[in-house]
């Protein structure tokens, strides 16, 4: 699945092989992103596609063997000669006279081929980690030269992963696809991206390779490769400019080949140090902007106008973050940011953020960046992830990698643009795990706000599951102590005591031990003050609860998942009104999950997006609830029972919320598997209107967050 939907989409053909070719963004000169090696499809280029099609015209396709694309098993379709023509034609049918001509790897051949023989349709060439015919007397013995001679080794001969790494090459034959394809895509896909801490590169790799087979694999090396001869040639005729793009720790290709190239083009090379094969994907944030700047170019020239304000004309500026996958983080920002205004009357906030907490933005009179729009959803993301009742939360972050990408191109082309003081990023996913990797980027006061700490394993994950789990952790923590001043403030919201007792992993530290040494403690951040049973009863009467009616509210929060759960307290709400007499169930769906998916019944009310939905709870005599911290914390404030169901796989509810509630004694939890209509009315029987005492929550936790943020200004 795609984050960004393409302006247009079809298919060439050549000689009777079809092509699938994407088209994204409008504006030129149009880059075309060419496909690589057939083990891998143009999806190797998700994380260039949507922030480079804001900026030009993109044209991706699959070539023969994978993708959308055909499958062909005759060698023919995989020559030179062969791949020239598709790119051609998917040229000729996007309405491309031009292109800046991006090459990965194999494609290099490609594209050098198309500079040199067809130099009107290219405006220039950015090639990555080239795998040509240049010099193969500076190939290791770990690249592809080495291995492609060695088609006729036998299974029997070749090394299981664990013994030495420089045999593992012997998998790079014919006959090892056939018979251990899967194996030798992870044996390949790991030696393409020898950075520490990828994991999920390697995985998507994997997925990529197994859309296609070893037959296919065979028939595309069976094909004919440019030697050095007609490289050479090519790029004594190559007259448009060039770039290549190579990491030191390349496995597949030698640096070597790169520094040739652009001795022989007179092209510019850039080296990244630390980088392996496949740098756009490990390093995104600077092959975008090198691939940027490089075809911007070829830009029709036009005037330009800029304002550059002297900085007695700089009133104060804060660009907030604010996490849209529900609106609990919204909530506690606005109360933040009133605290903030009060240390720093006439400080102007913009926030960069989605729906739907530019909804509640929008209503509470917020300044919403118009760059928001450009933002892809994450709320979508995490809904599409979701299954009954069911989120494995870790793997949808893990799995948002290209949308993240997208919106933090678009937070560094707006902080590029304007200036502002100070960056507030309420776990911003984003703009945190790309600042540390680009900390050059970095030009504003920078404070990081998180609820919880630590990515942690669900019971059932697999051994390789934990690890993967372990292993972001870990990579979180070395960027860190790397860089410990890029966050100028870290704030935890909530105490030392809401820190789960976990390790980040086995022989790691100590969640909480790590976190009371990197960030400061606001203490919990509700956004209203404590509602009095006296202010209560008046309270009731202002929504229209009628004195002594019982009264329960039913709410999954703000964000699209958790209509399964509104359903079946739905269809519990006929034998709950049995036992309760009078009872009064008050569903709200929230601005993502439409009032009609839950199935009308008599006596049932139910709202889409309700204001205020926070005095609704803080009036109830009950309320069922999913896991989410705000709105279960909000209820533990307000001191009202409540009953909640954590979404099943979801770490932060199972297992952090978990812990917080139970430190305040708050609310009774079910599970979803048990939850039939007889048990819940029972449950909601038992808990309406009970008399409860919880652990108190610190009411100045906006106060103390606005505090720590206000000394960065």
């Amino acid at each position: 699945m795609t984050a960004l939907r393409p302006n247009a989409d079809g298919f060439v053909e050549h000689r009777g092989t079809k092509i699938n070719f994407h088209v994204y963004g409008e504006s030129g000169p149009t880059i075309l992103l060419l496909p690589t090696w057939t083990l891998v499809h143009q999806r190797i280029w998700k994380m260039q596609v949507p922030h480079l099609s804001r900026h030009f015209r993109v044209v991706t396709y699959d070539g023969p063997g994978n993708g959308g694309s055909d499958r062909p098993l005759e060698s023919s379709w995989y020559s030179q000669e062969s791949q020239i023509a598709y790119a051609l034609a998917v040229l000729d049918a996007t309405g491309t006279d031009k292109a800046v001509v991006v090459a990965l790897s194999r494609a290099a051949n490609w594209a050098l081929e198309l500079a040199a023989e067809h130099p009107s349709r290219v405006h220039g060439t950015v090639i990555i980690g080239p795998a040509i015919s240049l010099p193969p007397q500076a190939a290791r013995s770990t690249n592809l030269d080495m291995a492609a001679h060695l088609p006729q080794l036998p299974p029997t001969a070749v090394p299981r992963l664990g013994a030495d790494p420089q045999t593992h090459w012997a998998k790079y034959n014919w006959q090892y696809w056939l018979e251990h394809y899967e194996d030798f895509a992870w044996f390949f896909l790991g030696q393409c991206f020898p950075e520490p801490h990828s994991t999920k590169p390697i995985d998507d790799g994997v997925a990529w390779a197994l859309e296609t087979t070893g037959a296919v694999l065979v028939a595309e090396s069976r094909a004919g490769r440019p030697d050095e001869a007609t490289i050479r040639d090519w790029c004594a005729r190559i007259g448009s400019p060039l770039l290549a793009v190579h990491g030191t720790e390349d496995r597949i290709s030698p640096l070597a080949r790169s520094e040739l190239l652009c001795e022989l083009t007179g092209g510019e090379l850039v080296t990244i140090e630390g980088a392996g094969h496949v740098p756009q994907v490990c390093d995104p944030v600077r092959l975008n902007l090198l691939i940027g700047d490089f075809a911007a170019r070829f830009r029709a020239a036009g005037p330009r106008r800029s304002v550059w304000p002297r900085w007695s004309s700089r009133p104060k500026r804060v660009l907030y973050l604010s996490s849209p996958i529900g609106l609990g983080h919204a909530r506690r920002d606005l109360a933040i940011t009133r605290q903030l205004r009060e240390r720093h009357p006439g400080v102007r906030v913009d926030w960069l953020t989605q729906h739907p907490v530019t909804r509640m933005l929008a209503d509470e009179g917020e300044r919403v960046h118009p760059a928001s729009r450009l933002l892809l959803s994450e709320s979508a993301h995490i809904e599409d992830e979701s299954g009954e009742h069911d989120l494995h939360a870790f793997q949808a972050l893990r799995s948002m990698d290209e949308i993240l990408m997208n919106n933090f191109m678009v937070f560094h082309d707006l902080v590029t643009e304007e200036q502002y003081d100070l960056v507030v990023g309420d776990e911003a996913w984003d703009v945190d795990h790309f600042l540390h990797e680009n900390p050059e980027l970095k030009r504003f006061a920078y404070a990081w706000l998180t609820d919880f700490v630590g990515f942690l394993p669900m019971p059932g994950d697999d051994e390789r599951a934990q690890l993967v789990t372990a292993d972001y952790n870990a990579e979180m923590i070395e960027r860190i102590a790397r860089f410990p001043r890029l966050r100028d403030r870290a704030v935890f919201v909530g105490d030392p005591d809401d820190i789960v007792p976990s390790r980040f992993g086995d022989d790691m530290p100590f969640i909480r031990d790590w976190t009371e040494s990197h960030f400061s403690f606001a203490g919990y951040v509700t956004g209203f003050d404590p509602i009095t049973s006296a202010v209560r009863e008046s309270l009731r009467a202002e929504l229209g609860y009628r004195p002594g009616e019982p009264v329960c509210v039913v709410t999954v929060g703000g964000s699209g998942v958790g209509g399964d759960l509104l359903r079946r307290v739905a269809a519990a709400y006929p034998e709950a009104a049995r036992r309760v007499p009078g009872l009064r169930m008050i569903i709200v769906t929230g601005p993502r999950i439409d009032p009609s998916a839950v199935p009308a019944r008599p006596g049932l009310e139910v709202h889409g997006y309700l204001p205020g939905l926070h005095r609704h709870l803080a009036a109830a005599d009950l309320a069922v609830v999913q896991g989410g911290l705000t709105t279960c914390m909000e209820l533990t404030a307000s001191n009202r029972p409540f009953i909640y169901v954590p979404l099943r796989r979801h770490f932060e509810q199972n297992l952090h919320v978990g812990h917080r509630l139970r430190r305040h004694d708050a609310g009774r939890r079910m599970d979803y598997e048990t939850l039939d209509p007889d048990t819940l009315a029972e449950a909601i029987a038992e808990e309406i209107g009970r008399e409860v005492s919880y652990r108190p929550v610190t009411a100045d936790g906006a106060d103390r967050a606005a505090a720590l943020l206000a000394g960065l200004l």
